[in-house]
């Protein structure tokens, strides 16, 4: 589960067993109880459990704000 930003105390990260065929890039996010999957292009919510719609917007700006890192992470590992 390689680490691709802290923020906040929220942890994004993807997994490292991204499916076959491996999915689009994208995010997952957690903090405390909750965890949610963001699309990187366009950077959209996939799906979330324990946050609410104010916590989603926060967390959606972060991610547009830090695409090329995130992007950038994700090559490095998947190659």
């Amino acid at each position: 589960m390689p680490v691709m930003l802290r923020y906040a105390g929220f942890k994004f990260f993807f997994y490292s067993n991204e499916g076959d065929p491996r999915e689009p890039i994208h995010v997952h996010v957690r903090k405390g109880g909750g965890e949610a999957k963001f699309w990187i292009k366009p950077v959209s919510v996939a799906w979330s459990h324990g946050f609410d719609a104010r916590t989603l917007r926060q967390l959606t700006e972060v991610i547009s704000n830090n695409v090329p890192l995130l992007e950038r992470a994700w090559d490095e590992y998947f190659g």
